[in-house]
């Protein structure tokens, strides 16, 4: 059996991605705010909703039977529907049936946790996987009482969240004693990033506990090759794509576009175009171009259908991710894929991901300076730009497709269920 790989070594080979002799398993992944059925751009609805649809459909691939387990957010959703052929998606009556900030979400955790072991005590998963640390703390309800394997990714830590966004963090003032009861309390943490390892020991959690596997992306849809969005009349073209949120940083993409003749910054993400008037975070960046002589070079084009995301992306000329942190990042994979050079803040998983200089080039965070520089430098060099989209391309086969992710996920699985003693031991490797 293939190891369940350690910190992943990102500038040596690839990971244990090889495949993992097993049966079929029965997977539980539990995410209780992302729902793989969501439409992307909204505040709450970004990376992690895609992490969990796409890892779900790689075990799939790989034999295994998974059900996703999320909140029940809309009165018309069923309780139980199929993303794909091996995955369903099992909608959970935790609190109201209609949308709430993720952030409100804890008072409606132990009503979650209750149904996972009232759903799991007569047909139990072989494993349970916990995505965001409420899904965690639910997930741990039920998997202590029925004596489950449990794993727990993070996709982001509190502690990482209090300290760059202080008084403005709305997290619950308990978010982190609580995620250290999860790590505490799961078999296995599975990190994305070198950098969260470092975090989860300050939290205490020992590194015996935890191994990384990165976030995936998808190299068929996302590819150099296929359509090419409409470019404005501006020479160059810069491309920011995510939530709509202020830690995302396009404040510092706008800033640096002041420096920057004959570019246009395209961004993408937040409420459906016709909504962005009303949006708070799209105003602010409005008034930001406007004051810095540049508001008919920034278009915002509101929150678009995945399926358009890479012919976005091979317009760009750049591909700009300057968050003031990032748990992952999985939007510079994307760019990556399609073959764009990336200029990121050099911060979490995009240490990981950019490769600086081979695919694009990482720079300090909230610098509008140095992005706009790192940018230039790039606009500048059209062979050296495709270069890095080149190189960027490889990487990603290389390192982030998710049939490598899904089988290091697996081997993890396995590693835990191989551990168990024999008398409480769900599933069979």
């Amino acid at each position: 059996m293939t190891p369940f790989p350690g910190p992943f070594p990102f500038d040596g080979g690839t990971f244990g991605a090889a495949p993992v002799a097993t049966g079929a398993l029965s997977v539980a992944l539990v995410s209780e705010h992302a729902s793989p059925l969501a439409a992307l751009g909204g505040v709450d609805a970004g990376g992690q909703n895609v992490h969990v649809a796409a890892l779900a459909g790689a075990l799939a691939d790989r034999g295994h039977r998974v059900t996703v387990y999320t909140r029940r957010d809309a009165r018309d959703l069923p309780e139980e529907t199929s993303l794909r052929a091996g995955v369903r998606v099992h909608h959970v009556p935790a609190g109201p049936p209609e949308r709430i900030p993720k952030d409100e979400l804890l008072p409606h955790m132990d009503e979650f946790g209750r149904y996972l072991t009232r759903a799991w005590r007569d047909r139990p998963p072989d494993v349970v996987h916990s995505h965001f640390w409420m899904s965690g703390l639910a997930a741990l309800r039920a998997t202590r009482g029925l004596g489950l394997p449990l794993l727990h990714t993070y996709h982001a830590l509190g502690t990482v969240k209090r300290r760059h966004q202080r008084l403005a963090d709305p997290s619950p003032p308990q978010r982190v004693a609580l995620e250290t009861e999860v790590g505490l309390g799961c078999e296995r943490i599975i990190a994305t990033c070198r950098d969260e390892v470092a975090e989860l020991g300050r939290m205490g959690i020992p590194a015996s506990k935890v191994g990384v596997v990165p976030c995936g992306v998808d190299t068929e849809l996302f590819t150099p090759r296929g359509p090419v969005a409409a470019r404005g009349a501006h020479h160059h073209q810069l491309l920011q794509l995510g939530r709509l949120v202020p830690r995302k940083g396009a404040a510092v993409s706008v800033a640096a576009l002041a420096q920057l003749p004959e570019t246009e910054l395209v961004v993408v993400g937040g409420p459906p175009v016709e909504l962005l008037g009303h949006d708070p975070e799209v105003r602010r960046l409005r008034a930001l171009a406007r004051r810095t002589g540049v508001a008919d070079r920034v278009r915002f084009t509101g929150g678009v259908p995945s399926a358009d995301v890479p012919s976005l992306l091979r317009a760009a000329d750049v591909v700009v991710c300057p968050g003031d942190y990032e748990p992952f990042g999985i939007v510079p994979l994307e760019a990556m894929a399609c073959g764009r050079p990336v200029v990121a803040s050099a911060v979490g998983g995009q240490l990981d991901t950019v490769a600086d200089p081979a695919t694009g080039r990482l720079v300090p965070p909230r610098d509008p300076q140095a992005l706009a520089r790192a940018v230039a430098e790039l606009l500048a060099d059209p062979v050296t730009r495709e270069a890095s989209g080149a190189a960027g391309r490889r990487r990603t086969l290389r390192r982030f497709g998710w049939d490598r992710v899904a089988a290091a996920t697996e081997a993890a699985y396995c590693d835990v269920l191989d551990a168990l003693p024999v008398v409480t031991r769900v599933g069979a490797v």
